[in-house]
């Protein structure tokens, strides 16, 4: 039997998941969770043998909960289920130490296929972000998005979501100083000047749909 998590700030969203693995015989959702705290402490006491998550949840997000994961168990095996049909999401999801990407608009199948893949250790994609994938290592040039570590990739998301300095320092357990620092460093890596400028860097590149400037703290 496959014991699965998962984790997505909207419940309704995770009873539709629930519904779906456990109409497989041999899949049972073990623990549900809306906030990546929270999936950090069940995790431990749940013992998944896959963890199903999105990335865009309130506060610290998905890529930067799969790194922490990672850390406290370096066999943590985590399926990426997101929106962000982008080859940098995807990207930064297998830095953190992922093993798997399905995007939301995959078929069900996908999914279900994708967590038994995940549960024998085997990487999983759908076919949606393979193309992407493939498509992005026939560009010439790497874009400058592309090389950040998972963490600044974490900080530039929560930026672009209008979160200031203190919400970013208390969700990631950073001090506002190193957030500061993370922030500075993202605008001169990204080769742009202001926050208006970050966000509209972020919307050319697909990184966000739509977003709000956070005001400077």
């Amino acid at each position: 039997m496959i014991k699965v998590m998962l984790v997505d700030d909207h419940a309704v969203v995770r009873e539709g998941y629930r519904r779906l693995l456990e109409r497989e015989d041999d899949m049972s959702v073990v623990a549900e969770a809306g906030e990546a705290a929270t999936a950090y402490q069940l995790y431990k006491t749940a013992s998944p043998d896959v963890v199903v998550m999105d990335i865009s949840m309130p506060g610290r997000g998905g890529i930067d909960l799969v790194k922490q994961l990672r850390q406290w168990d370096p066999k943590a095996r985590v399926l990426m289920f997101s929106m962000h049909a982008n080859a940098s999401f995807a990207l930064q999801s297998f830095r953190a130490g992922a093993k798997g990407y399905v995007t939301k608009s995959s078929d069900p199948e996908t999914l279900v296929g994708a967590v038994r893949n995940v549960a024998r250790d085997r990487p999983a994609l759908c076919p949606e972000i393979s193309a992407v994938l493939a498509a992005s290592r026939l560009e010439e040039d790497t874009p400058a998005f592309e090389q950040l570590s998972p963490r600044e990739f974490e900080i530039l998301r929560m930026i672009v979501d209008a979160k200031s300095t203190e919400e970013i320092a208390a969700a990631l357990h950073l001090t506002p100083k190193t957030v500061a620092n993370y922030h500075y460093a993202l605008k001169s890596k990204l080769g742009v000047s202001s926050d208006i400028d970050l966000v509209y860097y972020c919307m050319r590149h697909g990184l966000v749909a739509s977003a709000a400037v956070a005001a400077p703290s």
